[in-house]
């Protein structure tokens, strides 16, 4: 080899090392990717931290709501800092806190323990209260499969048109609106408006389920509002056609995540059929017989849910803390095998 040539071979390569050991060293390589915690009232938390053109982003999803922009991210000798306003009600309760001073994030075991302050809202006495949530880490998503290879197993019904057996209030301390009622499961709450808290409980199954294909039919009345959770984390949106929740909040949408094609729900006081396939974290949503989603990556949990873990199976969850709903003939076919784009 002539010295000509190997020195134009290390001009070539020396600074592909060199930007791959600065990637290396970026202050806040090991906190990248997405984190599940479990809030001091059990409701979920998210967060997710990217690079993007050389710089840290992060998201932050708390109990309810949408995952939104955190701020002044900084990494520093193995802590992470930020901050995002939040104001939430721990249960569901009156009482409101809201989070004060920079959020605090250090690694451990390969767990992120997060550590802020909160107060509660309109109290001048109250003392700041020092918290500490335990971060898992969420898997990378898996490739996108080819849903017309996936098999399914017979498909069984969620209700038996008689009773509630099979599904539970998800807090036990909520009222139970709930009833079947001709064979239809009915929600009977006086709540109206589009508050993400309500004094009625939430419906779930007792099973847990994996990637499964959910037929369902839902009516919402005038302006109603309720929701379909998706292994207790992905909400598919249930909510009258002409209210003002439209596009990624509308009918279709998986609530914040995934805005749906169109607008195809028929108004309010009128059945909807949904037709939602989960599989490998992707999601294709039909409503009234059009496909509005089309086996689209699920980035993370919907606000509302009951976990954060997109790894772990879950039940089905019937939002009831909203609006009066209606939903019959609720069936499911559970994924028993599947197969890669390729076939194999």
């Amino acid at each position: 080899m002539s010295t000509v040539y190997l020195f134009r071979l290390v001009a070539l390569i020396l600074p592909l090392c060199v930007t791959t050991c600065r990637a290396a060293e970026q202050p806040w390589s090991e906190f990248q990717g997405a984190w599940a915690f479990v809030l001091p009232d059990g409701n979920p938390a998210w967060l997710k931290l990217v690079e993007s053109d050389s710089q840290l982003t992060g998201s932050l999803l708390w109990s309810v709501g949408s995952a939104r922009p955190v701020n002044s991210l900084r990494a520093d000798n193995g802590v992470l800092t930020f901050e995002r306003k939040v104001s939430w009600r721990p249960s569901g309760e009156s009482v409101v806190k809201n989070v004060v001073g920079p959020f605090r994030a250090v690694l451990h075991d390969g767990a992120l323990r997060l550590t802020f302050e909160q107060v509660t809202a309109n109290d001048e006495d109250a003392r700041p209260e020092q918290l500490l949530l335990i971060g898992q880490p969420i898997p990378p998503p898996p490739k996108q499969r080819d849903i017309s290879k996936v098999v399914f197993g017979d498909s069984v019904s969620l209700l038996n048109g008689k009773d509630l057996s099979g599904w539970r209030l998800s807090n036990p301390m909520k009222k139970n609106g709930w009833s079947v009622q001709n064979g239809v499961l009915v929600n009977a709450t006086p709540k109206q408006d589009f508050g993400a808290y309500g004094d009625y409980g939430n419906l779930i199954t007792e099973k847990l389920f994996t990637d499964f294909e959910l037929t369902l039919e839902y009516n919402v009345p005038v302006n109603g509002n309720s929701g379909i959770y998706l292994r207790g984390m992905y909400e598919a949106q249930v909510v009258d056609r002409d209210s003002r929740m439209q596009g990624i909040h509308g009918p279709g949408a998986i609530f914040g995540r995934i805005k749906p094609s169109k607008n195809v729900a028929n108004a309010g006081g009128e059945w909807n059929t949904y037709v939602l396939t989960l599989v490998d974290r992707h999601i294709t949503a039909v409503l009234n017989g059009q496909t509005v989603i089309d086996n689209q990556l699920l980035d993370g949990c919907t606000g509302g849910g009951i976990q954060a873990n997109d790894s772990r199976p879950g039940p089905i969850f019937l939002q009831g803390d909203h609006t009066a709903v209606k939903y019959r003939n609720i069936r499911l076919r559970p994924v028993v095998s599947e197969t890669d784009v390729s076939g194999r």
